[in-house]
């Protein structure tokens, strides 16, 4: 392959299918650390919806109750981290770091225990989720730029990718909009004084980490039934890290924050589409070099952005009421 042939329309059309599984864990991370918790286990709940969400949907060939199980594991895994900070007022950090190790290992074993193919999921094959076709792709499939459109760019991907799309704006009206926004980033912000007006802010958080949990499974269903069709160990591959940096790089603000997993999503999309490319005067690159483009691109946000962004006040700091 030569630089030549390199299409932009489909580096868009992936950017479009990598953003879910960073919009997903950003907007899970979101809802918890505006509410004062910081959820550095996104990575493990990822991995243990991506591995359930596999492992169920292969074993009754239904990709939807997959996608039940994996929510119901993670909303589990995002309940027991915020008991741990929550209510026992544990570390925040060591909570997050002790998922991700847990799971990490946990799902590899579970999954050679229960399959015995070196730590994987057989291959789902019809148990994936399909991917929708819109009215009238077939006879726009030929028109120059519009049929692109409307069968590339808008139709032909999966449900998730539209839920994830969808979801943006409904996040956007319940973190600004809604009473239930407004007590959150009271948590988040003062919980002192959320508390003196009345708001309860371990439930409040309860019910943010619930959410974050249910949201998270998206992104582990979406790597398991929808990208790879089968579950691998840590096939996460840090995009729970991506998201916590889309969430800074967003300035835990949703829209901002889907602007950052999009950036991520169109670096992952050059990765593949260069990879094997002999680009002028370069020549063809390594593919490790390649593959680090998505954490270099990290380690740049963050330096750039760390200091101007500004976290919710109380994140990290667990909520002793006052006497």
């Amino acid at each position: 392959m030569t630089f030549e042939d390199l299409h932009l329309g489909s580096i868009i059309v992936s950017t479009l299918r990598n953003a879910p599984v960073l919009m997903f864990a950003a907007m899970a991370g979101l809802f918890a650390e505006r509410s004062g918790v910081v959820d550095i286990g996104l990575e493990g709940k990822m991995l243990a919806a991506a591995f359930v969400s596999a492992a169920v949907a292969y074993s009754t060939q239904n990709p939807w109750l997959g996608v039940a199980a994996g929510v119901a594991v993670s909303a589990a895994l995002a309940l027991l981290q915020g008991y741990v900070s929550i209510t026992q007022k544990g570390n925040q950090l060591v909570a997050g770091i002790a998922i991700n190790i847990a799971m990490s290992g946990l799902t590899f074993v579970l999954a050679q225990f229960f399959f015995q193919q070196g730590g994987r999921t057989p291959d789902l094959g019809d148990a994936r989720l399909p991917s929708v076709v819109l009215p009238f792709t077939a006879a726009l499939k030929d028109v120059p730029v519009l049929g692109w459109v409307w069968t590339s760019l808008l139709g032909g991907h999966n449900v998730l990718v539209y839920l994830a799309f969808a979801l943006v704006p409904v996040v956007q009206w319940v973190v600004y909009h809604s009473r239930f926004g407004l007590r959150l980033r009271a948590c988040g912000e003062n919980p002192h004084a959320a508390d003196a007006a009345g708001v309860s802010v371990e439930r409040t958080r309860y019910l943010a980490m619930l959410t974050a949990g249910v949201l998270c499974s998206f992104s582990g269903a979406y790597l398991s039934i929808v990208q790879s069709g089968f579950f691998l160990r840590d096939m996460s591959a840090g995009a729970g890290f991506l998201a916590l940096t889309a969430l800074v790089f967003g300035n835990w603000r949703p829209l901002h924050t889907v602007l950052g997993c999009l950036m991520f999503g169109f670096f992952g999309a050059v990765q593949i589409q260069i990879e094997g490319v002999d680009l002028p005067g370069v020549g063809r690159i390594p593919g490790s070099l390649i593959q680090m483009i998505p954490y270099v691109v990290t380690v740049v946000v963050l330096a750039g952005l760390m200091a101007k962004s500004v976290a919710p006040k109380a994140i990290g700091k667990p909520f002793v009421k006052s006497r």
